[in-house]
């Protein structure tokens, strides 16, 4: 122990500075950590950043609650169908159909309660159900007929876009009811005594709080355990602290205004859900296994083809979901839905830390590049930026996302 002590007190030694040993070893520790985790925090920055930029340039505008509550709102659809989109590239995937199956499961959504008059948690499952065997469609011949990702999800693109229009005869159709209507865009209700806050919601942010914390500390104890190098105390602790920060503004912003929109709890249920499926469950690995390296993948006795199969019933089955947030949010379902989601949900994939390569990328990265493309689009609506300027900032974004991504490869590489 002596020896390894006398051997690291040259490098945290002064250097003429009068700086102190002990700091300036600690403040190159912290620097070597973030380095090392420039994949992980790297987004996080970004989002911080544009928050910050547009805060200032809407002269506050953005942070409004209302606005914070309608953010949450306007991309939740989106931020659903990136959880499942990165979950395809992690396989090694694409999967182009997602926009047209949301538009398609929102016209037979519309179909069920409007013209048919289905009751509506009837019709919710039946639309479930129909995206899950739509995605299984498409992974049946992906997985088992060898037919290239690419190909069979831009057939099924062109096919779901066809059958929306058939089925809603080229004409919007709405509305829905009422009961799915305050279950889908609704909040929480209001509970507890009379204060200046939405009372559930706060417990929510608490609860929330005190699990991020304990999962944390859990998941920083188990790579000990595995000797598994880890962050510095003080950088685990500077993160900790920014998460808090982070879930306490959000929290006091939805509570001092209508509360939690029932579909952030849908989208906290998805990202906690998936996120120990991709860390900690069999199949999760698998999945990293057969994008990461596939021939590896297979001689350790990882069954491709069904992995490959229930990824894509999967992303059917939130696509689904996603279709319904969007056609109740509208309160109608348009042939025009879902125009260039899958763009959307691959771009925050990207942007949120998936490879190319595929094996690579998180469920809360999805969230957060999902959530950087929103606050971009709601920015520069707020300051009056028009769409064919915002279609530029977005695809440089996009840009420098997968450069940094190819940059911190080459990096850690040399």
């Amino acid at each position: 122990m002596s020896t390894d002590v006398t051997a690291k007190t040259p490098a945290s030694a002064p250097t003429g500075k009068g700086a102190p040993a002990g700091g300036g070893g600690l403040l190159r520790l912290m620097l070597d950590g973030m380095r090392r985790n420039m994949r992980q925090y790297g987004m996080l920055f970004a989002l911080g950043l544009i928050v910050a930029l547009f805060a200032v340039w809407t002269g506050g505008d953005l942070l409004l609650p209302r606005n914070v509550s309608n953010l949450v709102v306007q991309n939740s659809y989106i931020l659903i169908l990136a959880i499942g989109m990165m979950m395809v590239i992690i396989a090694g995937h694409i999967d182009l159909s997602v926009g047209s199956l949301t538009a398609f499961i929102g016209s037979m959504a519309a179909v069920f309660m409007v013209k048919h008059d289905v009751p509506w948690p009837l019709a919710v499952v039946l639309c479930l159900a129909m995206g899950a065997v739509a995605g299984a469609v498409q992974g049946f011949f992906i997985a088992y007929g060898g037919i290239p990702s690419f190909i069979v999800t831009l057939a099924g693109m062109l096919i779901f876009r066809g059958l929306t229009e058939i089925f809603l005869e080229g004409q919007t159709l709405g509305p829905f009811p009422d009961g799915l209507l305050k279950v889908s865009t609704g909040f929480l209700p209001e509970v507890g005594p009379e204060t200046n806050y939405h009372n559930l919601t706060l417990l929510l942010g608490l609860a929330l709080i005190v699990c991020v914390v304990l999962q944390e500390a859990r998941d920083r104890k188990r790579q000990r355990e595995f000797s598994l190098e880890v962050p510095p105390a003080k950088l685990f602790a500077l993160k900790l602290v920014a998460l808090v920060a982070a879930i306490l503004v959000v929290t006091l912003l939805l509570a001092s205004y209508k509360g939690a929109p029932i579909v952030l709890l849908v989208l906290g249920v998805l990202l906690v859900g998936f996120g120990y499926v991709m860390r900690n469950a069999i199949i999760g690995r698998h999945i990293y296994a057969i994008g990461g390296n596939l021939p590896a993948a297979k001689l350790s006795g990882v069954r491709d083809k069904k992995v490959t199969f229930l990824v894509f019933l999967n992303m059917g089955m939130l696509a689904a979901l996603a279709g319904l947030v969007f056609a109740t949010r509208l309160n109608a379902a348009s042939p025009k839905a879902g125009l260039n989601f899958e763009l959307e949900a691959i771009a925050a994939s990207f942007i949120g830390g998936a490879s190319m390569s595929g094996g690579v990328g998180t469920v809360l990265g999805a969230i957060i590049g999902g959530l950087v493309l929103g606050v971009l689009n709601n920015g520069m609506n707020l300051v009056g930026i028009g769409s064919d300027w915002q279609q530029v900032i977005k695809g440089l974004v996009l840009l420098a996302a997968v450069g940094f991504d190819v940059w911190n490869k080459r990096r850690v590489g040399s």
